[in-house]
């Protein structure tokens, strides 16, 4: 008797000891995708925290470490504030220059009735952004270029929605110049990780 007691009492723990890491599993999965109606950013055929492609990094003959074709990923978007008139974006790479940061990617005067940008479409002029300046100089975006050999660093891409018109800001600002003229004006953020290694 005892010993069929504790046999089933190991099976019970053998089965809640097996069961508690897809409980955990299902609870952080859950609690990282957030209500559906939640404001958020992905890159189509990408999660969250993915990896950027080779095509994807950046391309610089001047770079030894920039030996991709410049491709910006896909971006979508879901669940605007409803005040939204623009939306910007930034790309920024904390650990870049030996973690003095680099700013890849600066953008902004998306209208708001757009929902996402083709892959490709931010790498060179599009009539639907208004491109500002990142850390490089580039207007337009400019992908990873971390050292060889390096762990896989993490690129932060941050989607602002704002009440501002599409045209109310000129061109080539540069991310702390577009963050000062977004204060009084930014209504909601999303963001999205994807890292790159080589």
């Amino acid at each position: 008797m005892l010993s069929l007691l504790f046999s089933r009492a190991t099976v019970g723990a053998t089965g809640l000891i097996l069961l508690t890491p897809l409980l955990c599993s299902c609870m952080s999965m859950d609690s990282m995708q957030g209500p559906a109606t939640a404001f958020r950013l992905s890159s189509p055929g990408l999660p969250d925290n993915g990896m950027l492609s080779q095509k994807n990094a950046g391309n610089n003959p001047k770079n030894k470490n920039c030996t991709g074709t410049n491709v910006a990923p896909p971006l979508q978007w879901f669940n605007a504030p409803e005040k939204t008139r623009s939306f910007a974006i930034i790309m920024h790479d904390q650990a870049g220059r030996a973690g003095l940061g680099v700013s890849h990617w600066v953008a902004y005067g998306i209208p708001a009735n757009m929902t996402a940008l083709a892959e490709g479409e931010a790498s060179g002029p599009s009539k639907h952004i208004v491109h500002g300046k990142g850390t490089i100089g580039s207007e337009f975006y400019a992908g990873p270029c971390p050292p060889i050999g390096n762990a896989p660093q993490h690129y932060v891409f941050t989607l602002i929605a704002t009440d501002m018109e599409p045209d109310a800001l000129k061109p080539e600002l540069t991310e702390t110049e577009l963050l000062e003229s977004l204060k009084d004006h930014a209504l909601r953020a999303a963001s999205l990780v994807l890292r790159y290694a080589q």
